[in-house]
């Protein structure tokens, strides 16, 4: 990918560290993205899975290590998410390396380390991260959950369940953070809406058309209402999947 002659390029600099096993690549393109009914589609899910919980574990874990003068109680948050995560890139992991896989076998995109990485502010970053990541990944979940179901899959369906109960968790408290930042500091309102904007063009540069394409999911209108979203949020949410659909 040639991000200099991409029409949203954003300069991604930082690099999150793998070891030897995996091959990094730049944009989701370059991953092995199988086709519906290739055998290797869902094990090769449940690889990139386990390197996108490690992708919001280090994202968590930098907001630690930059924002040390952060209150208590966000710094706690944090840290909490920081175990989440962990502990869901292991459940991926046992999933997958029990359905015959090993772990560095398919090219890794480090997507989310690499746009939070150039946010500067702890709640563009909250923005972000929790608000739009780890939202759209509720709706994700609830149609893996759905999918699942259908297969008689209960191994998979259990998986997305408790991965479902922390997500939730995790875009609740940023919601509550945020909104309280906002009403703090009305300059907070500025900081999010430049993390947006960058985070929407390096998202675009690096997905691409093609990895645009069939991941939208409808709204899992219930898991964001729990969520602390309010009706008109996740409305909003709504009417974008519905044109990204079209």
């Amino acid at each position: 990918m040639n991000s200099a002659t991409h029409p949203h390029a954003v300069a991604l600099t930082a690099v999150a560290a793998r070891d030897s096993r995996f091959t990094v690549v730049e944009s989701w393109s370059e991953c092995a993205n199988f086709p519906e009914g290739d055998p290797q589609r869902e094990i090769e899910f449940f690889h990139r899975q386990m390197n996108e919980e490690i992708d919001s574990l280090e994202c968590c874990a930098i907001n630690l290590r930059e924002f040390p003068n952060e209150e208590w109680a966000v710094r706690m948050g944090l840290a909490r998410q920081c175990a989440d995560e962990a502990r869901h890139a292991a459940m991926f992991r046992r999933i997958f390396e029990s359905r015959g896989g090993r772990v560095g076998q398919y090219p890794i995109c480090n997507i989310q380390y690499r746009i939070l990485a150039n946010v500067r502010t702890l709640v563009g970053r909250l923005a972000v991260q929790n608000r739009c990541f780890e939202a759209g990944g509720l709706d994700a979940i609830k149609f893996g959950i759905e999918a699942a179901q259908q297969r008689g899959d209960h191994e998979q369906v259990d998986l997305y369940q408790m991965q479902q109960a922390d997500e939730i968790v995790h875009v609740r408290f940023a919601n509550d953070w945020v909104r309280a930042a906002t009403q703090k500091d009305p300059r907070a309102v500025l900081q999010i809406g430049a993390a947006m904007s960058m985070a929407s063009k390096a998202y675009s540069m690096m997905i691409g058309p093609d990895g645009s394409a069939g991941t939208s999911y409808p709204a899992d209108v219930d898991g964001r209402k729990e969520s602390g979203f309010t009706d008109s949020e996740v409305r909003m949410a709504m009417e974008l999947q519905l044109q990204m659909g079209r």
